[in-house]
């Protein structure tokens, strides 16, 4: 197995997802790395972090197959809002990623989602194995910063709008991908993100997530739909498809189903009608 260039200084990890992350990241190592499949048992006595690349309905059975005392070592490369699920588990801040980058085929080599907006790059990590992650990411010639938690939860929060908003308006127009979404329905996902982001306000203000967001100062940046469009430009060819909706989409509607159980309006009609388009609900 080749090895990046840097890898000497990759600290060594167990990466568990064989599939083209995972394979990556191992790639990235210095082949020092463990790599066991969903539901193997991670070790005890591995030291480092935990790289957990799977899906997000795969994620019960890896924490079922990690060793308690090893959770705090968990490094978390999902999409979409995990919040909930943390807090369920007792996790608390665990460490995470926002993989900017695209794998297109096992084996192949990322593509990093720098764009016109952001030529720094967009990946972030957070959490104590921030660093070691950079690092990986670096000697595999991907960007990565590290972020503390407010920055970080802002940068998260703008993703999952992202993935949410254009993948729904993708998937009403016979799974275009997200150049064609950005390039020929830029209206629709401008609907999309206003609507999303009022939800986050939403929110925000009715304490439904992360309750102590508004208190640590969390203000988004300016001209957030042009920057996501920036990073659809980059990643033009994605196919697109309203997928892991509990994690995602099904966050935001979550949000409209609890007001109209309490008799208020939906706070995102055209939200909802759109995943009844679907038929996602």
């Amino acid at each position: 197995m080749a090895t990046a260039p840097n890898a000497a200084k990759v600290t060594p990890a167990v990466i568990v997802g064989v599939g083209r992350v995972g394979r990556a990241l191992q790639e990235m190592g210095s082949g020092q790395d463990l790599l066991v499949k969903r539901g193997e048992p991670v070790p005890l006595d591995f030291e480092g972090p935990i790289l957990v690349c799977t899906r997000n309905d795969d994620l019960d059975a890896v924490l079922e197959a990690t060793p308690k005392p090893r959770w705090s070592d968990l490094v978390f490369f999902q999409n979409g809002m995990l919040e909930p699920w943390f807090q369920s588990k007792g996790l608390g801040d665990a460490d995470q990623v926002l993989a900017y980058f695209a794998v297109s085929k096992l084996g192949e080599p990322p593509t990093d989602g720098k764009t016109d907006t952001n030529p720094e790059g967009l990946t972030a990590a957070y959490g104590k194995w921030a660093s070691a992650v950079a690092a990986r990411l670096h000697a595999g010639g991907l960007s990565c910063k590290v972020l503390d938690k407010k920055a970080f939860q802002k940068q998260m929060l703008e993703k999952l709008i992202w993935i949410s908003a254009f993948m729904l308006v993708g998937a009403r127009h016979s799974g275009a991908t997200v150049g064609a979404v950005e390039k020929e329905f830029r209206y629709e996902v401008f609907l999309a993100h206003d609507f999303l982001f009022s939800m986050w306000c939403l929110a925000l203000l009715q304490n439904l997530l992360l309750q102590q967001l508004q208190k640590k100062g969390i203000v988004f940046k300016e001209a957030i739909g042009e920057r996501l469009c920036a990073y659809a430009r980059a990643v033009a060819h994605f196919p697109t498809a309203v997928k892991e909706f509990k994690w995602r989409n099904g966050w935001f509607y979550s949000l409209s189903e609890k007001a109209v159980s309490e008799g208020k309006p939906d706070p995102c009609p055209l939200h909802t009608s759109w995943l009844k388009e679907l038929k996602v609900v």
